[in-house]
Parts: C-alpha cells; sequence; structure tokens
C-alpha cells in the first residue's frame, strides 16, 4: 500500500532515495555482479532528482544510451594505444562534450555515463578487453537495478506533482563550467592511464567536476575537500557497524540507516550548515570507497591499507579540484575585469 500523502514531501524524498538506494546495493551484490557497488551508487544518481521514476521505454532507451557512450571508450583504446596524442587530444574534446551536456543541457545522468565512457572504459582497455567488457556489464546492469529499485520504491514515497525545472544557465557560464569540469577530470584520467587500480578516482574527479556551485576557495575547501573526509569517516563508520555481523541483510540495513542521515541533509529534513551539495559528495565518496573495500575483504587483501590509499587519492583529487576551482575562477575574473576596464576606457 502507497505511503499515506500526509508524510511531508521533503520525508518522503529522503525514505525514498535512501531505501532505493538500500535496495539497489541489496540487488547487485545478491546478483553477484562483477562491480556490485555500481547499483548503489547509480541508484542514488538517478534517485536524487526529485521526480517520477522513468518507464519501461525510458529504461530501455536509457540502457542503449548506456551502451553506445561506453562503447566510445572501446573505440577509443586503439587510438589512444598507437596514437597517443591523438588519443589525448580526442579524450580532452569528448570530456568537454560529456560535461557541456551534464552542465547545459541538465542531462546530468548523461554526461556522467559519457564521461565514465571516454575516461574509464578506454584506459581499461589499454589493460584488456576482457574487462572494459566487464565494466560495461557492471554499469549497465548498475544502472537497470537502480531503476528497477526506484520502481520498487516509488509507490510508498511519491511526489505531489511533476518535478520542478532547473534554472536555466547561461550559455557563456555553462561553456565555462564544461571547460572547469573538464581540467579538473583530465588529471584523473591521466592517473588512470598510469595504474588502472584508481578507476574509482575518475568517478570522484566526474562528481566534483560537474559540481557548479562552487566559485571561491572557502566554499571549495568546504564542499570538495570536507565532504570528501566527511565520507570517508562514514566509511569507516559503516565498515565498523558491518563487522560486527558481516551479512548482506546487515549490510542493506546500515545502508539505510546511513542513506537516511545523509539524505535528511540533502532534502533539508534536518537543518545543516552544509548545502545538500556537500551531503551528496559524502555519500557518493562513501559508496566509492565502501564498494571495493568489501571485495578486498572477499578476496582476502588488506581493507585498511587499501582503504587508506583510495582515501588518500581521492582526497588529493579534490585537493587538486579545490585549487583548480579557485586558480580558474580567479583567472576568470582578472580577464573579465580587464575586459571591462577595456570597455569603459
Amino acid at each position: 500500500m502507497p505511503m499515506p500523502r500526509q508524510m511531508p514531501l521533503a520525508a518522503r524524498r529522503v525514505f525514498r532515495l535512501a531505501a532505493t538506494t538500500a535496495l539497489a546495493l541489496a540487488g547487485g551484490y545478491a546478483l553477484a555482479l562483477e562491480l556490485p557497488f555500481m547499483a548503489p551508487l547509480f541508484a542514488f544518481i538517478l534517485a536524487s532528482k526529485p521526480a517520477p521514476p522513468m518507464g519501461v521505454k525510458g529504461l530501455l532507451g536509457l540502457s542503449l544510451l548506456l551502451v553506445l557512450t561506453l562503447g566510445l571508450g572501446v573505440l577509443l583504446t586503439p587510438v589512444l594505444r598507437y596514437y597517443p596524442m591523438t588519443g589525448l587530444m580526442l579524450v580532452l574534446l569528448g570530456l568537454f562534450f560529456a560535461n557541456y551536456v551534464a552542465l547545459n543541457l541538465g542531462k546530468g545522468p548523461v554526461g556522467t555515463f559519457l564521461t565514465a565512457g571516454i575516461a574509464i572504459i578506454s584506459t581499461a582497455g589499454l589493460t584488456s578487453m576482457a574487462l572494459a567488457t566487464a565494466l560495461i556489464q557492471a554499469m549497465v546492469f548498475g544502472v537497470a537495478i537502480g531503476v528497477v529499485s526506484l520502481w520498487l520504491i516509488y509507490p510508498f514515497f511519491p511526489e505531489d506533482g511533476p518535478a520542478p525545472e532547473m534554472p536555466a544557465v547561461a550559455p557563456a557560464q555553462s561553456s565555462w563550467l564544461a571547460v572547469r569540469a573538464t581540467l579538473i577530470v583530465f588529471p584523473a584520467f591521466l592517473l588512470v592511464l598510469a595504474n588502472t587500480a584508481y578507476l574509482p578516482t575518475v568517478m570522484k574527479a566526474v562528481q566534483l567536476g560537474q559540481q557548479d556551485s562552487v566559485t571561491d576557495a572557502k566554499h571549495a575547501g568546504r564542499e570538495l575537500v570536507g565532504s570528501t573526509f566527511m565520507g570517508g569517516l562514514w566509511a569507516v563508520m559503516f565498515w565498523l557497524g558491518l563487522s560486527v555481523w558481516p551479512s548482506l541483510w546487515m549490510f542493506t540495513l546500515w545502508m539505510l540507516l546511513v542513506g537516511v542521515y545523509i539524505c535528511a541533509r540533502v532534502y533539508g529534513v534536518v537543518p545543516s550548515r552544509y548545502p545538500p551539495s556537500y551531503w551528496v559528495n559524502t555519500m557518493v565518496t562513501l559508496l566509492i570507497l565502501l564498494g571495493p573495500a568489501v571485495n578486498d575483504s572477499a578476496t582476502g587483501k588488506d581493507v585498511m591499507t587499501a582503504f587508506l590509499v583510495r582515501l588518500s587519492l581521492l582526497v588529493a583529487v579534490a585537493l587538486y579540484a579545490s585549487a583548480a576551482v579557485v586558480l580558474l575562477e580567479r583567472w576568470r575574473d582578472r580577464r573579465v575585469a580587464r575586459g571591462t576596464r577595456a570597455v569603459m576606457a
């Protein structure tokens, strides 16, 4: 039976997003996907927008689009291998286009998937096509599980009406944001070229690069770096709680509880001095860190050492993104100021 609409809309959004993420996590691990943590990550990205879920046609179209965008990475692999400079230029242009789609056209998930195809799949293909194929399958199934999870949860926590329209962004501003995002993601891509073990850093760089709400040093440091540390702290607490009773049931329950806590701050149900984007970054960091840690535990690796390495890389990416935002915005402000003075002279 659907949840009574007497529950405030913001509270419904909190429970819908948290429950969808937890259900996708259960589905990803129950189906033993190659990269099961992709399912809750994509579920969180897709369900965070306050809108009804896409239909069956939408899912089929999104899956086809995902295969095509990820397939671009496969096509870039031989170019990167035999013509590296040409390949790097194509990657740079492709990243700009992907970020432009996300920031100017309001197609955040499409831009994210296109960026993943260009940056992640192309580098994975340099290692082995089997790895690239496994990543494509994991992402496609992860998106499908995320959408199906939202289908199952949405009737219990529906919206009151149509989704609010996103505010329009001036073309010049959005183009600048796309350039800025590209310059943040591209170094992470170069890092992954050196070692494919750093693939999660690309997803973090994409999420940081497409953050269009920070333009000064204070907010950049707090939102980009602070949220990364907060996500790492929550990942440690999550892991300690899960170690008490390591099972899929408890994994799902902890994800639900932590999701409610964080999503309540995303939608403003619980007052916070940090903006919603800060808590979105925190949740994404938590999922990026937690999934590989669970895989390390299953394969007998040193979980804590690997966790610290990943957290250090994510913090380094966040520090670079913060510095890049500050320097690029200052450079842009100086250019605008010089142009204004020239016009007035």
